[in-house]
């Protein structure tokens, strides 16, 4: 359903340009676009204070309609068929209200790229049913993913990124002291109900994946919840659409410095040195991206691991990639690590 807000900016085409002014003057913040539809309520065309005062330069009279100032070959997003490159190039060139059209032209949803990043076909699963021993006294009473790191907990650092793309189906996987995480979920954020999906017992870093059976869209994002990280989702999925993979990997570049010469050897000769080499590699980040026929792979109630399934698709032939997370990472995983993220927040 469109908000009230984006109602104040559609007009009808027979309406005069002194008219559309008027309508345009109401509106406040940095949406000035007015969308024009006909008296079907197809979508038409649209219009910007810009678009008028250029015509007044060329002498229209204000009594003209709309119809004769309006861009009619304006960028839309076809419903169930969401194109980011769109909202990329759109994005770019300051083009701030994008509508959503249905089969028959007619608005059915408006997004404001000022307010919205990107919008992403993707449903998303949160894993937040971990115990977090080893942050032991911090999760004696409140689970890992509701600790706070300023005024926010970690998890919803990650939500409010998700949402920002656009994310409208979203599920946080829960087990220990799952009620708390249930009640932190109850309300709605913005228009999006954040759904709650209980484990009878710990099925690892995937196999809670496996109980839900209401996924929407084909690409499912998996990532832990304890993460606390600046990815760029919509490079990631861009990423993973372009390379025709099964499943994709957020990693992150990870280095080994050895402090001492290393010999290379054959049987008991020793051939070359290396001194204090440093070996560079990739480690998982714990975000994915995978497609969803895969997740049927994930057996039921049992403790499976992303590796597991990982290691499953490359036997089966399939194609898994790694996306290079050239951003902030931190994995919450020990004191340290809450105590690094603490501080790094405060220099956001």
């Amino acid at each position: 359903m469109m908000g009230e807000l984006v109602k104040n900016h559609i007009i009808p085409e027979h309406l005069t340009i002194k008219e559309a002014l008027k309508v345009l003057n109401t509106l406040s913040g940095d949406a000035l676009t007015l969308l024009v539809v006909d008296d079907n309520e197809v979508m038409v065309g649209t219009l910007t204070d810009g678009d008028i005062r250029r015509k007044i330069i060329e002498g229209i009279s204000l009594e003209e309609s709309v119809s004769w100032v309006m861009h009619k070959n304006f960028s839309f997003l076809k419903a169930g068929q969401i194109d980011v490159g769109i909202i990329r190039r759109c994005r770019v060139s300051g083009i701030v209200l994008l509508p959503c059209l249905d089969s028959e032209g007619k608005i059915c949803k408006v997004y404001n790229l000022k307010k919205t990043y990107s919008v992403l076909p993707l449903d998303v699963v949160l894993m937040a049913g971990g115990r977090g021993e080893r942050l032991r006294p911090l999760t004696d009473s409140v689970p890992k993913p509701l600790l706070k790191i300023g005024d926010k907990t970690i998890i919803d650092y990650n939500i409010e990124r998700l949402l920002d793309c656009g994310i409208e189906n979203l599920y946080v996987t829960v087990n220990y002291l799952a009620e708390q995480l249930e009640e932190h979920f109850k309300d709605k954020r913005g228009n999006v109900k954040i759904r709650c999906v209980r484990e009878k017992e710990y099925l690892g870093t995937l196999g809670a994946a496996g109980l839900i059976e209401e996924y929407e869209n084909d690409l499912i994002l998996v990532m832990n919840s304890d993460l606390f990280t600046n990815i760029d989702f919509e490079e990631f999925y861009l990423y993973f659409k372009e390379s025709g993979a099964d499943m994709a990997v957020a990693a992150i570049p990870y280095s080994v410095a050895v402090p001492y010469g290393i010999f290379k050897i054959d049987g008991d000769r020793v051939v070359d040195v290396e001194e204090k080499p440093v070996y560079n590699y990739y480690a998982n980040s714990g975000i994915y991206l995978i497609k969803r026929e895969l997740l049927s792979l994930i057996p039921k109630n049992q403790h499976f691991n992303a590796t597991d399934l990982i290691r499953m698709v490359v036997d089966r032939g399939g194609k898994v990639v790694r996306f290079p997370l050239m951003g902030y990472w931190i994995d919450i995983g020990k004191l340290e690590d809450y105590k690094k993220a603490q501080e790094f927040a405060k220099h956001l």
